[in-house]
């Protein structure tokens, strides 16, 4: 087997290839011409054991992709793998996608991206912005993973977790780890919750807490603890300090003997000077009863 390295310092190297590699499914073999370089860069160009290095403003790029890091290596057979370190940035023209992160693993036979380090993902064609520690990218599958301090903006909703999953082809976005999300004045936050970026409908599971403002108020509705995937109800409207909402059915309890009865008829509530009323006997009418009759 012959080897062949090539080294190249203080210069700038461009080297176009030309390589048959697998793309797509069914073992389908098409061409993709591809360039890489670096201020620094050395080559190992033996068959199945292609490596090369490039140190000081690596790139690589093809039709539509390009990365740019600091350090980037290429390996494995038609260097299908690469591995960047230090201000990594992707760039996918076709998909729309712009990749900012500290490290990158990138697959070109099955389309998959894993990058760390403060990663930022932004989605142009979907309006949407992605943060996190790690994010992965299946390409083939239509899938995004994001873990560790998610934040995801996308129009008026901005969502918090520790892991989300994102099917790029439904846009459908789960969240769980501490979701939290909140779309416009609204918010909400439950064990496990599901948003359509299409529709923007919201599905939370789990123990529900929400905040919905009302838009002829300036202050909040807190919303009860529940499990369903309806937003949280708001409670009918309360003066502070007033007793809590009776049934028509139930009567109130006489006054003792001597004592003015609680509010219950309109002449009551008015505070006008009612006579007192003894408890009520068997047999016998109230006065005083708040069942309205």
């Amino acid at each position: 087997m012959s080897r062949r390295r090539t080294s190249v310092l203080g210069g700038r190297l461009t080297a176009l290839l030309a390589a048959a590699f697998l793309v797509g499914t069914a073992g389908a073999l098409s061409a993709e011409r591809f360039s890489f370089s670096g201020d620094s860069t050395s080559m190992t160009l033996a068959e199945g054991e292609e490596h090369a290095v490039l140190t000081g403003h690596g790139r690589v790029e093809s039709q539509d992709l390009r990365i740019t890091a600091d350090t980037i290596e290429l390996f494995g057979k038609d260097f299908i793998y690469a591995q960047a370190h230090g201000n990594v940035h992707v760039v996918d023209a076709q998909r729309g996608l712009d990749l900012t992160a500290q490290e990158l693993f990138y697959d070109r036979d099955n389309k998959i991206a894993r990058v760390r380090g403060n990663a930022t993902l932004a989605d142009l064609k979907n309006e949407m912005v992605v943060k996190g520690g790690f994010i992965e990218d299946r390409d083939k599958e239509q899938i995004d993973i994001i873990q560790i301090g998610v934040r995801i903006f996308h129009k008026d909703i901005v969502c918090r977790a520790e892991f989300a999953r994102y099917q790029r082809d439904k846009k459908i976005l789960e969240l769980s780890g501490l979701p939290w999300v909140s779309k416009g004045d609204d918010v909400y936050q439950a064990a496990r919750i599901t948003v359509n970026l299409d529709t923007e409908d919201i599905t939370l599971e789990g123990s529900v807490q929400g905040t919905l403002q009302d838009k002829g108020s300036s202050s909040g509705t807190p919303a009860a603890a529940g499990t369903g995937s309806a937003a949280p109800q708001k409670t009918p409207d309360v003066p502070p300090g007033a007793p809590p909402l009776s049934s028509p059915s139930e009567g109130s309890a006489p006054a003792p003997a001597g004592q003015r009865p609680a509010a219950s008829s309109p002449s009551d509530a008015t505070g006008s000077d009612a006579p007192a009323t003894a408890p009520p006997t068997p047999g016998t009418s109230s006065q005083g009863s708040s069942s309205g009759s």
